[in-house]
């Protein structure tokens, strides 16, 4: 936990140990603040901020004419501390994912467990895909609301399937100040049962219908084991939407219309390839006819991630809660409803695989920071000229629509700055110096592949705009690439077993029967977590006559993914 030297841990739980998804226990990282973790790590890690404060200054003066020395501020300079991780992602994802999200400024730990601050360089990324998701949505004639946070009990257990799925994760308010409630009150752990008795009252007749709403909220599921930030914790930030047909069709086509605006946001703006399916009845949403969902996979450790789910909830709320209407023929009828949600699990599924270990990679379209500027100058350069010439870009570029900043902080040298800012990932960097200057061009560094390329000041806006245009599409398609070195087409139970000793994302055939879902779960069972189904993939491998399922040797009915997960 960080935020403070004098932060406690709340559950006590401060023994050294790894969880099963190969991150450690939020309550278990190191309690100091990020700051401090920088400093400790930059001890350790001299060649990511120390040492690179000279050789960046170095190879600034060979290849473009520019310095290291931050203007020759030496005094200041030796107050700089190495900025640097002290994990590498391959030697121990866990400890560098915790390290990152905090040294890249996205998070601060809170002093309770399984809680976390957003700071404001996730909370722009949060924003950015918000803005996309609410304009569709809106084209789509979905309109916003807001439901209260509580929940009575009465109505939260009105729908028995559904709160018993949720049932260990719901905190309850069971105090007001010193007085005990007469009734405690859940906080909801998702929203149906909050907002459906409401439809029940607004929906009468079928000019009603449809009633599409979507809330941008928080929500409460009070996890007890391995909280880590954005992909589990005991608060999250997500849209839900909740929407009613009088037909089963129209509530069919939404479900895979919101599907395909998650994958959008995944693959177009964070730079992640996804497997659009559907989950088998075991894993689909309690209550619910169907879930389909958007799969992204973590190659580093070997894991799915259910990304975002649309489900189909049948007519099972709407006879619950009774959202009966009369159809055009004056005969009464259940509604069809669907519900569907993103979270800020997102973010976390974006660090996990663009990250490296100089911290953040963050794709231009999701930045909060597409360009940052660094100032070069050294010696007896025309510093003033220099720093004019960094303004001038920042705003030629802002004016084209790109989000660029300068840092002009004079008691840290150039060399601390690209370490900075490759901490937090901006997508690119340019330095501008005395040769720069006097060619009339910046010096355009990436932060994906180190590359270099110089530009003329006359071509700022389109070469840099062709530049992200290409770190965007550059970084999909080496996820894409990693993602599918790991997926693995399997016939037998052996071919299984070895597939998922060696953390692959495992496509075999299935009979599509629960019980033998259930006996996979259970053989697998172990240190790592047990087997089961990510999703039945929309776009079906072809499936030869008498091809039988790998785990029952029955006919195979399809093809599914199947895998560890988060």
């Amino acid at each position: 936990m960080t935020g403070g030297d004098n932060q406690k841990v709340d559950d006590g739980d401060n023994k050294p140990n790894v969880e099963v998804g190969d991150l450690p226990k939020a309550d278990l990282v190191e309690e100091k603040s990020g700051v401090e973790k920088k400093k400790s790590g930059g001890d350790k890690q001299k060649k990511s901020g120390g040492e690179k404060q000279k050789t960046g200054g170095d190879k600034k003066k060979n290849n473009a004419g520019g310095g290291g020395g931050g203007g020759g501020k030496k005094k200041e300079v030796k107050k700089e501390t190495g900025l640097g991780l002290t994990h590498k992602k391959d030697e121990n994802f866990g400890e560098w994912y915790s390290e990152v999200v905090v040294n890249g400024e996205m998070i601060e730990y809170y002093d309770i467990s399984g809680c976390y601050i957003l700071r404001p360089w996730t909370m722009a990324i949060w924003e950015i895909m918000q803005a996309f998701f609410d304009g569709e949505i809106k084209k789509m004639k979905i309109k916003n609301c807001y439901f209260p946070l509580f929940v009575s009990p009465t109505v939260l257990q009105k729908e028995k399937d559904h709160i018993e799925g949720f049932a260990p994760e719901v905190a309850w308010v069971t105090k007001s100040g010193e007085s005990d409630l007469e009734v405690p009150i859940a906080i909801r752990p998702t929203s149906e049962t909050v907002m459906y008795p409401y439809y029940s009252k607004w929906i009468r007749g079928h000019r009603d219908l449809p009633l599409r709403l979507n809330q941008w909220c928080n929500v409460v599921r009070w996890e007890f084991s391995n909280p880590t930030p954005f992909i589990r914790s005991r608060e999250f930030l997500w849209q839900e939407g909740h929407t009613a047909f009088a037909t089963k069709p129209e509530a069919d086509e939404e479900v895979l219309e919101i599907l395909e605006l998650y994958r959008r946001i995944y693959e177009e703006f964070l730079a992640i390839p996804v497997v659009k399916g559907k989950k088998s009845e075991m894993e689909k949403f309690a209550g619910g006819l169907y879930t389909t969902s958007v799969e992204a996979f973590v190659p580093n450790t070997g894991r799915g991630v259910q990304g975002a789910t649309s489900h189909c909830l049948g007519q099972n709320f709407a006879k619950m809660f009774e959202i009966n209407f009369e159809n055009e023929k004056g005969e009464k009828a259940m509604v069809w409803q669907n519900s569907w949600a993103y979270s800020t699990r997102t973010i976390g599924v974006m660090v996990m695989v663009h990250g490296d270990d100089k911290g953040l990679v963050l794709p231009p379209k999701v930045a909060s920071v597409q360009v940052i500027v660094v100032p070069v100058p050294y010696k007896d350069a025309d510093t003033q000229g220099i720093y004019d010439a960094c303004t001038a870009t920042v705003n030629s570029l802002n004016e084209a629509g790109i989000r660029a900043e300068a840092d002009f902080r004079d008691n840290y040298s150039p060399g601390w700055k690209y370490s900075h800012w490759e901490m937090k990932g901006v997508p690119l960097r340019i330095e501008i110096g005395p040769k720069d200057l006097a060619n009339s061009q910046v010096r355009c560094v990436r932060r994906d592949n180190a590359s270099k390329k110089d530009i003329p000041m006359a071509n700022l806006v389109e070469g840099v705009k062709e530049l992200l245009d290409n770190i965007q599409q550059s970084l999909f398609d080496a996820a894409k690439v990693k993602r599918d070195a790991c997926v693995q087409i399997v016939k037998t139970w052996e071919e299984f077993v070895d597939a998922l000793a060696k953390r692959k994302l495992i496509l075999a055939p299935w009979c599509d029967e629960e019980e033998v879902e259930k006996d996979v779960k259970t053989k697998t069972k172990g240190d790592m977590g047990a087997a089961k189904t990510l999703c039945s993939p929309f776009e079906q491998p072809e499936l030869p006559e008498g091809t039988l399922c790998f785990a029952s040797g029955k006919p195979a009915k399809k093809w599914t993914y199947w895998g560890r997960s988060y």
